[in-house]
């Protein structure tokens, strides 16, 4: 694996050369620390170029995630953090040794969140991987999104995104795979928390890899 630095982001190469399908990983509120650095190469691991954004770099996290939580919840599909992550979106698709046409996204908790209103306005995304997301406002804009895969823990605050996503996922004809897991906890992937569940963790890394694997590494492109 090799690393890179992209302005605040850190990016995971694989050893061979590309082009490298894409995959930007969005952070918990914790911001970009090792956890996301660990599941960047992770993905390099896979055959993938993948870059861990920063959005709260140089600021205050608590005026970040502030804005961001009003902005969800008034509805604004282009609330604080959207524009920075189609800025890395390009950052990344003009690398090099990326394929600018296969990129997908994943994220955690806050970033499972952004990430699924982000891909409602981004036709650049091929697939999104949301953990722990809450549903995007307005409802209807769900039926834009790019193909999900997605995965909660059985009883949190954002457990009911899944239904709403099935409903309206299943509604539009977009190809999605949601689970819940029953006996895992919020942040149950984050092998650095309290509430890593092992199991849960395993399963939902399978699948995001088989599904990013048909929506994002093998899309037909051109």
């Amino acid at each position: 694996m090799r690393t890179e630095s992209l302005d605040s982001s850190y990016l995971a190469l694989p050893d061979d050369g590309g082009p490298f399908a894409g995959v930007v990983v969005v952070h918990e509120a914790f911001g970009l620390n090792d956890n996301i650095r660990d599941i960047c190469g992770r993905f390099a691991g896979e055959g993938y170029a993948a870059l861990g954004v920063d959005l709260f770099e140089g600021r205050s996290r608590a005026v970040c995630m502030a804005r961001m939580l009003v902005g969800g919840l008034a509805g604004n599909l282009d609330y604080y953090g959207v524009p920075g992550l189609k800025d890395a979106l390009g950052r990344l698709a003009g690398h090099p040794e990326v394929d600018g046409e296969r990129i997908g996204a994943i994220g955690f908790c806050l970033g499972g969140s952004i990430v699924l209103t982000w891909a409602c306005t981004e036709d650049r995304l091929t697939a999104v991987a949301p953990f722990y997301g809450s549903a995007p406002r307005p409802r209807g804009a769900m039926r834009r999104l790019c193909p999900v895969v997605g995965s909660w823990p059985g009883k949190d605050f954002t457990t009911r995104a899944a239904g709403v996503l099935e409903t309206e996922l299943t509604a539009a004809g977009i190809a999605h795979d949601l689970k819940i897991y029953p006996g895992a906890k919020h942040a149950f992937f984050n092998d650095r928390w309290r509430n890593y569940q092992p199991d849960a963790a395993a399963d939902s890394w399978r699948r995001v890899l088989a599904f990013f694997d048909e929506h994002v590494r093998e899309r037909p492109t051109g």
